[in-house]
Order: structure tokens, then sequence, then C-alpha cells
């Protein structure tokens, strides 16, 4: 077995993007990463605004419509097909519904083998970190911390709270190099 897609799981703020930047600079070989902000980011503003959408509420909660959801499932397509074209991904996701999330990553990811790994943080240490940042919306992070894993089965789980990114990435790829990933 060889693991070509590593899924980061975790909250808004919990770590996830620093983990795989330190993932990139720990592997022995190129991997690319897909996060679901680069979705986000590359979608119309006017979905931004619609019930099809999605909508990053005042408070923090996250809710999707069917637009979303339908581009959604084509970015994912994308993402397993470069993987099978045989360049190895790190998915940066937020699992908003659980194992119904983790069910569209692995029915896109099919015949692929996978390391699911959970980032955790302390939802108090995430808030903290979206108070810092600007371009975080309040709220989201403790909103997130918890429930993004709850349903959701993993290989490895890692937590952010006092555990530098590049610990993480270590711990990481150490599964990795183990025989069977």
């Amino acid at each position: 077995m060889t693991i070509r897609v590593i899924v980061l799981n975790g909250g808004s703020s919990s770590g996830k993007s620093s983990l795989a930047r330190s993932l990139q600079d720990r592997l022995p070989e190129p991997w690319l990463i897909f996060a679901i902000d680069g979705l986000i980011a590359a979608m119309p503003p006017a979905l931004l605004a619609q019930d099809t959408g999605i909508d990053l509420g005042g408070n923090g909660a996250v809710t999707v419509g069917d637009t979303f959801r339908r581009l959604e499932t084509a970015w994912m397509a994308g993402v397993a097909a470069t993987a099978r074209a045989g360049a190895p991904v790190i998915v940066d996701d937020v699992f908003l519904s659980g194992p119904r999330s983790q069910q569209r990553w692995q029915d896109a990811l099919l015949g692929l083998d996978v390391l699911w790994v959970g980032v955790r943080c302390d939802p108090a240490a995430a808030a903290a970190r979206e108070r810092a940042r600007p371009d975080r919306t309040p709220g989201m992070a403790a909103d997130q911390a918890i429930r993004v894993h709850r349903g959701v089965h993993y290989d490895l789980e890692v937590d952010t709270t006092r555990t530098p990114p590049a610990e993480c990435a270590r711990t990481i790829a150490e599964r990795l190099a183990r025989p069977g990933g």
C-alpha cells in the first residue's frame, strides 16, 4: 500500500493549513495541497450570498446549499483525479456534516490509499487563533472544534493545541514511513 492522499479534517483555526505546509517541507517528494478555502475562493462571490451557495454566518455557523455541494463534488473528483494521475495530495478540509462529509470523500477517493487524519485543537485555543486573524469569521472556530470530528473515523489524530505543526507533521510522516503506510 502506498498512500497517495492525506485527508486533514479539523475545525477552522485548528492549524490544518500550517500542518499541510509542514508536511510539504517534511515529506520526501512533492505533495500538492487542496484546501476547502481554495474552493471557496474560486467560487463566484454571488454564491456567498445565496441560499444555494455557502453562508458564513455572523455567529460562526456555516450552511451550504445545493449549488455549493454540486461544485464541491466536482472539486473532490478533480482532487481524486490528480492523485490517480500520480501526484500525491494533501486535502485540508472541514467536515461540516461529520461522517457524511467523510463519506463524500471516500466516494471520490475510491480505490486510492488514503491516510485519514483528525486535526484537533482545544476550542478556546482555536477561538484565540481566530481572534488573532482578521480573515476569520468570529465564532466559527468554537462552533467547529468538536463538531467536525463527531462520527468521523481516523487512522491518526494530532492535537495542535500545544504541539507545533512541524511536530504533528513528523508524526504523520512517521506513520507514512511504516510498512503498510
